[in-house]
């Protein structure tokens, strides 16, 4: 049997198949607040922050109540079991800094910026990175454009 095979003699495009690397994931913390949050408001949406008035925070904000531009690249739709996922932007020039570092939304106590849905909580969303592998960034999906 040819290595390029199956056991059926169909070409075996599993093994061409190359499994995108997330950009963005979630903890099982920001899972539960945003199952919260969903409820209180609906369908929701992140946007990274550029370093302006709270810091680098994630700022999340009920679906389409933050208007994305042509300047926003979405790095993921995020899967929290809550029926829709949720979108994570940026903003390009924001990405140009970001594009080699998974983030990974987590959960910590304390007020976050007051326009983001979770600031009434006690809670707040931070964003914690890790630098990609070489590996792993030969593996990564292309961002949307916004607008």
């Amino acid at each position: 049997m040819s290595p390029d095979m199956s056991r059926d003699g169909s070409p075996d495009t599993a093994r061409d198949t190359v499994v995108p690397v997330a950009r963005v994931a979630l903890t099982p913390k920001a899972v539960a607040l945003l199952s919260e949050l969903t409820d209180l408001h609906g369908p929701l949406m992140f946007h990274q922050s550029g370093g302006c008035c709270d810091g680098s925070a994630p700022m999340c904000y009920p679906l389409g109540e933050f208007r994305v531009g042509a300047a926003d690249v979405r790095l993921a739709e995020l899967d929290a079991g809550l029926g829709q996922p949720i979108p994570f932007w940026m903003s390009e020039s924001q990405f140009e800094y970001w594009s080699h570092t998974h983030l990974t939304v987590d959960v910590v106590p304390g007020r976050g910026s007051g326009f983001s849905v979770e600031s009434p909580t006690g809670q707040r969303f931070l964003i914690r990175s890790r630098l990609f592998t070489d590996e792993e960034s030969e593996r990564l999906p292309a961002v949307v454009s916004g607008g």
